[in-house]
This record gives structure tokens, C-alpha cells and sequence, in this order.
């Protein structure tokens, strides 16, 4: 298989590099994370030297997570091997390096532009950490308790608790033989959903408030106001699941979650049935799956926004 032949040259190159950035996407969810993780909690086993970095606030559910602690905002010196994990495309990072440096990029989304010396993308898999368990198994490589649980984690979250579309009978014979390293699936599965911040909770109403709704139910759009975040003290990437909250309505097929995040306006899309909102996503240079998808649009004006996203979707459904 050509990920298992891709899997062993990227091995080549971590034995032969003498400092390695492992690079996660900005505003992170639980797979860039957790799939950084796992990589570099293999690197300290293996004495590996490297370092995790990622531009912005990290999400606190993952906090218990091996090594979470030691994700830098700040770039070292010197590194010879760029690891990118769960980035589609250069931006993505928010932060652009040189590309003079070698570079891997390991990804599930099917919008992934190959922008890195060497890519190992495969858009069926559900997760980049179901992606990420090939490396260890193309190389023989054993997976310790701390990997298996950060890959587990990023196999958890990114498939809604294997309810996605993507999710297969491959992606439980992975979660099965992670299972054998004695991972607490039932403390993991507390740690990522009874730790809600109250926080959070007082600003969830404040996003639901905001819901309009558009072609009879079937599109629905919400956003957050900066200010509640002030009022309230919760993190810009804590309410993220409002999207999911908001996609359990009945009549609604389509999601639209927008903030101002660095002075443009971040949308969060999903999806049901045979809606892709990668297309849509696309068509604002964004990108994604089929079912979840985000883009950004040089603005901070949310009802504009609201209106130019509005009109795309009509078009697909």
C-alpha cells in the first residue's frame, strides 16, 4: 500500500533529522492536538529531540493528555523537519515557514493541496489520528499507553463518537488494538465531555439566541459575539460544538457558525444527508469533508456574512 511505503520514508527522515517541528493548525481541535501528541510522545520515548507548536489558544478538554503542557507558541532556532499534522493547506498553520525546510504533511481532509515536500493524505479515513496509527503500524513501531490514548482521542472526537460517515469497520479494528495498551476509554470519555466549563454554559444561550433560520428550517445559522466571551470568561474554541447542537434539530440540514477570530470571520460548517459543504467552503477558498467544513472571509461584519453565506448554500440545497 502506497501510505504504508510513504509511512516508512517519513521514518527515514525522522531518524535522519536532528530537530524536528511538529506543527498543528491554528485554532485546534482535539485531532491536530491529540495527533501531535502521539507523535511527540513517541519522540520523548525515542529521546527524539522536537518541539509542538501551535499559534493559538489550545482547547482545555485536552489538557490531561501526555506532554500538553509542553506545546510551544514559540518557533526554536533551528529545526532541519517540519511534521504537519491535520493541516490541508500552508495557511492553515497560521504561520508560514520556509520551505527550504523538509517537510511532511500527514492529513485527512479531502481539500489537502499537497503543499508539503512529502504528503500522506488519505480523505477516507475519519480522523488524521486514525491516519497517524499507520506510522507505527507500517514500521513496526510499538504503541505505549500515552500514544494510543492521544491517538484515541483524536479518533473520538473527530468522528462525533464514531458516528460520522467515515467511520468503518477499519477505524474499530484500529480503536480495538489501541485498546489492548489498557487505555481508560471510560476516564478518557470523562475528560473530554463532564469537564464543560460553567463559562461555557452561560455562553451557549447567548449563541442560540441568535439562530435564524432559512429555507423552510432547513439551513441555520448562528454566531458568538466577542463580548460575551468578556462577560463570561469561556474560550473562543470551547462553544465549537454549538455547530453539532444546532445540526440535532430535525427540520435543519445545514449549519453555519461564524465568530471574528484575528479580525476575520471564521465559519464553521456541517452538514446532513448527501449535503457537501466542502463544496461550499470551497467556493470562499475554504475547505474541509463532505459533512464539516470551515472557511474564513476577509470581514468582521457578521449579518453581511451571514447574507454572502446564505446565498452559497441555497445553491446546494
Amino acid at each position: 500500500m502506497q501510505n504504508n511505503r510513504l509511512f516508512k520514508q517519513m521514518y527515514t527522515k525522522i531518524k535522519n533529522a536532528h530537530y524536528i517541528l511538529i506543527v498543528t493548525h491554528k485554532n485546534p481541535d482535539a485531532d491536530t492536538i491529540s495527533s501531535a501528541l502521539a507523535l511527540s510522545n513517541f519522540f520523548y520515548e525515542e529521546k527524539i529531540k522536537h518541539k509542538v507548536f501551535n499559534v493559538s489558544q489550545l482547547p482545555r478538554k485536552l489538557n490531561f493528555l501526555l506532554k500538553f503542557d509542553k506545546i510551544s507558541h514559540t518557533i526554536p532556532k533551528y529545526y532541519d523537519l517540519i511534521i504537519y499534522m491535520d493541516c490541508a493547506n500552508a495557511s492553515r498553520v497560521g504561520k508560514l515557514f520556509p520551505s527550504k525546510i523538509d517537510s511532511i504533511s500527514v492529513d485527512h481532509h479531502q481539500s489537502n493541496d499537497n503543499f508539503a515536500n512529502m504528503n500522506i493524505v488519505d480523505s477516507s479515513k475519519g480522523s488524521t489520528a486514525e491516519l497517524l496509527y499507520q506510522f507505527f503500524n507500517s514500521n513496526n513501531l510499538a504503541i505505549s499507553k500515552n500514544i494510543a490514548e492521544c491517538l484515541y482521542v483524536g479518533i473520538y472526537d473527530d468522528s462525533l463518537a464514531f458516528t460520522t460517515p467515515r467511520t468503518n469497520s477499519k477505524t474499530f479494528e484500529v480503536v480495538s488494538d489501541l485498546l489492548k495498551t489498557k487505555i481508560n476509554v471510560a476516564a478518557i470519555c470523562d475528560n473530554l465531555t463532564k469537564r464543560q466549563s460553567l463559562a461555557k454554559f452561560r455562553t451557549i444561550p447567548k449563541i442560540m439566541n441568535t439562530l435564524d433560520l432559512f429555507a423552510q428550517g432547513q439551513i441555520a445559522i448562528v454566531h458568538l459575539d466577542e463580548k460575551w466571551l468578556k462577560e463570561t470568561g469561556a474560550d473562543i474554541n470551547e462553544c465549537d460544538d454549538i455547530v453539532d447542537i444546532v445540526l440535532s434539530l430535525g427540520i435543519v440540514r445545514v449549519v453555519a457558525y461564524l465568530r471574528v477570530i484575528e479580525s476575520k470571520i471564521r465559519v464553521s460548517l456541517r452538514s446532513k444527508d448527501t449535503i457537501d459543504v466542502s463544496l461550499i467552503a470551497g467556493y470562499f477558498q475554504g475547505g474541509g469533508h463532505k459533512n464539516s467544513a470551515g472557511l474564513s472571509i476577509d470581514s468582521t461584519n457578521i449579518e453581511e456574512s451571514k447574507e454572502k453565506i446564505v446565498r452559497v448554500i441555497l445553491n446546494y440545497i
